[in-house]
């Protein structure tokens, strides 16, 4: 399935004042989903009503962002503990009665709700939304203190058929050989806590998405792998504001 993307500009309420880019994206099930670009690791998902957030940080990560005046989440998926990816100040003012939060334990255990999801778990959390914990670590001798082997999550979020991997903070890892029918794919690049442009490139031909997000990326010269990338695949590298 090809992903049919849409491109708008929508304006954050709070403290955000810059235009960021929104995405949208057909479903297999006629459906839309909307991908609104927050900044570094943090996203915002809307699919049939239901609102996700990905690693939503406020203050801790520029520019400030204001969650108070932003829909209530229905589903919060946290990769790790970093203060770059885990704001327990943000977290509750998307909270609602029933919003579900899944994490590796260590944020569950601060955050005191929500599951505990470890590398290879996954959950129906509706007939159309599913989801799968993925390995996420660093793999460079000397780095690997930043994200140890089995600690830290990625996602597999399922939405109505469409396959979004955003792989959170990692390097280029063996697991990745075994993701399949990935539309959308989010991979860091900031080295030494995540990957190198080459790791990226090859974390990208691996997973063969329709469409990638480069983020997480903060002054990495990130247009290096859209070029790399366009010279032998046909895959959409949509560089968004993800410092």
């Amino acid at each position: 399935m090809k992903a049919l993307l849409v491109s708008l500009t929508v304006f954050f309420a709070g403290t955000m004042t810059a235009a960021q880019k929104s995405d949208i994206f057909a479903t297999p099930n006629g459906k839309t989903v909307v991908i609104n670009h927050i900044k570094h690791a943090s996203i915002y998902i809307e699919y049939d009503g239901k609102h996700i957030y990905v690693d939503p940080v406020g203050n801790t990560v520029l520019p400030e962002t204001n969650f108070s005046l932003m829909p209530r989440a229905n589903i919060i998926l946290l990769t790790h503990e970093h203060a770059d990816h885990y704001d327990p100040i943000a977290l509750p003012q998307l909270f609602q009665p029933n919003t579900a939060v899944y994490a590796n334990p260590i944020v569950i255990d601060k955050v005191h709700r929500g599951i505990a999801l470890h590398n290879g778990d996954s959950l129906i959390y509706s007939n159309d939304i599913k989801i799968w914990a993925v390995p996420a670590y660093n793999t460079t001798q000397g780095h690997q203190q930043y994200h140890p082997k089995g600690r830290d999550n990625g996602y597999i979020l399922e939405l109505g058929g469409l396959r979004i991997y955003i792989a959170g903070d990692t390097e280029y890892i063996p697991e990745m050989e075994q993701l399949e029918n990935i539309d959308i794919a989010f991979l860091p690049c900031n080295q030494p806590y995540t990957m190198t442009i080459d790791q990226l490139v090859k974390a990208a031909k691996t997973i063969m998405p329709h469409v990638l997000f480069p983020y997480h990326f903060s002054e990495t010269p990130i247009q290096q792998a859209r070029i790399l990338l366009a010279a032998d695949t046909d895959i959409e590298v949509r560089i968004r504001d993800y410092k």
